[in-house]
Formats: C-alpha cells, sequence, structure tokens
C-alpha cells in the first residue's frame, strides 16, 4: 500500500499480504521498529522486474564516490535514533542531532557537486574553464564539509560521553532560594556557569534532598552554616572542592556526611568541569 513491501512478501512467502502489514503496525506501535524494519526493506528489495534494490544501486554507483554514501548512513542511523526515543528533544543525546546535520551536510555537498559536473559535462568543450572551477569549489565544498563534520562529530562524542543534556539550557545561572518552600530538588543546566544560593533557605528537620547537575562548566553551591551536610559530589573530569576537601583528574570524586537534626543531601554533579561546594561563614 506504500511501497509494495508487504505484498511482495506476501507474494514470495505466498501468504495473505494483510498478515505482515498487520504485524508493521504492531511493531509500530511497540517503540517504532515496524517503521525501521519497512524502510530497511524498501531499501533492499528490488522492485518488481528489476535485479537490482535502491542499496545495492547506490553502492554500484557511488563505488568512486563514497561520502554521498556515509552521510545517508549517518542520516539514517541518526534518524533511526531519534525515532526510537520518540520525544521532542533527545534529552542528553544532541550526539545524534548533530550526526543528522552531519548527514544532511554530506548530502549536499555531494549533490552539489554531481549536479554542477553534470551541467559541465553537457556543456562540452566550451566549458572546460568552468569545468577547472567546478572541480575548485567542489574541493573546496569537500574539505568545509570534511571540517563542519569533524566539528560536528567531536562535539557529538563530547555530548555523549559527558551526558550533555542541551535542552536544560546554556549560559549562567544563578538560583537564590529564601524561606521554606523555595528549595528546588533538582537544579539543571546543560552548558555553563550553575550557581546555587541557599543560605537564605529554611530547612526543616529532618532530610532534605537537593540535586544538581551541570554537563559542561561549573557548578557552586553555597550552604547555610546551620544545616548538616551529606555530600556527594563527583566530576567525570575535572576538579571537586568540598568544604577544603579536593579531588581532582578524571572521575574526582568527594563525600561528607554530617549528623544533624537538618540535613542537607547534596548530590552535586558535573560531567566536564568543577564542582565547588562552600559553606556560609558563622557571624558572630
Amino acid at each position: 500500500m506504500l511501497a509494495g513491501v508487504c505484498e511482495g512478501l506476501a507474494r514470495y512467502f505466498d501468504v495473505n499480504p494483510a498478515l505482515y502489514r498487520v504485524g508493521f503496525v504492531v511493531l509500530t506501535l511497540l517503540g517504532g521498529a515496524g517503521i525501521l524494519i519497512y524502510l530497511a526493506a524498501v531499501l533492499v528489495i528490488p522492485e518488481e522486474g528489476k535485479q537490482d534494490s535502491i542499496a545495492s544501486s547506490a553502492l554500484r554507483s557511488r563505488q568512486d564516490q563514497p561520502w554521498a554514501l556515509v552521510g545517508l548512513g549517518l542520516v539514517a542511523v541518526a534518524g533511526a535514533v531519534l525515532l526510537s526515543r520518540a520525544s521532542l528533544w533527545p534529552q542528553g543525546d544532541a550526539a545524534w542531532v548533530l550526526a543528522l546535520i552531519a548527514g544532511g551536510v554530506i548530502l549536499f555537498t555531494q549533490r552539489h557537486g554531481d549536479t554542477a559536473a553534470t551541467t559541465d559535462t553537457a556543456a562540452g568543450g566550451e566549458a572546460v574553464e568552468s569545468t577547472r572551477g567546478t572541480h575548485i569549489m567542489r574541493n573546496i565544498s569537500i574539505v568545509l564539509a570534511a571540517v563542519v563534520v569533524a566539528v560536528l562529530v567531536a562535539a557529538a562524542s563530547i555530548a555523549t560521553v559527558f551526558h550533555v543534556a542541551v535542552s536544560d539550557g546554556v549560559g549562567e545561572r544563578t538560583y537564590q532560594a529564601a524561606g521554606v518552600a523555595t528549595v528546588q530538588p533538582e537544579y539543571r543546566l546543560g552548558v555553563g556557569t550553575l550557581r546555587i544560593d541557599l543560605r537564605g533557605a529554611q530547612f526543616p528537620i529532618g532530610e532534605t534532598p537537593v540535586d544538581a547537575r551541570v554537563g559542561i562548566g561549573e557548578l557552586k553551591v553555597i550552604v547555610p552554616a546551620d544545616v548538616a551536610l551529606r555530600v556527594k559530589a563527583t566530576s567525570q573530569a575535572g576538579e571537586v572542592n568540598v568544604l577544603g576537601r579536593a579531588d581532582d583528574g578524571r572521575n574526582a570524586e568527594v563525600r561528607l556526611a554530617d549528623d544533624g537534626r537538618r540535613i542537607l543531601v547534596l548530590d552535586a554533579r558535573v560531567g566536564l568541569g568543577s564542582v565547588d561546594v562552600v559553606r556560609e561563614p558563622l557571624t558572630p
């Protein structure tokens, strides 16, 4: 009904095509796998009366120009992963968005180069200078595309390794608590500096959990003097300082456990950067 996949499978195996259609619908509802399998079948199953499928034909015609296939592969893989996430933003998976953009850049430059080369060839001997200019521009575009892809892949790798969620925001943020109800259980920032000032907060008797995270950047938490602390501060790569206790390097971590009637349970994490937990000085 769409690309003839179910009908072709039904003919080959001599069964009713409705069986395959129901199967694809069920797999789609159970996480989207039906869509991916259907698209893969469209690529690898040849049309009626043809020897080659779309995929085999593309591989054969692109033996000397593999970049277009690389771009198509990036787009396909990134699109499949994003589709499987089924969310408006791939929280923490910005790498796949960047891979999708990189694949699109490669496809665009390769398509532009192929079109220009075809036009120059059709023009004959009178277009020699134009062909040379086109080849130069094409080489420049390929180099620029390679640079863009390298930058995007590097950014994607960093975002993946350090669990950067761009949806959490970028820049500098400051939160200043005052009173009982102003202490948030979670504070998030994707890239930048996050400063949490809890000196004006009033903590109830018992434990008050606070979870603070920064993907790449700095995290600073100022705690009041009249509250006990149970702190776990970590950095995948960087430095950690909790009330004078420090650690740095890869997987830096500092723990602190106090007892008291009012306890702030702080989980402070940074992917790449620094964590600094300081206490408000006692007033005379």
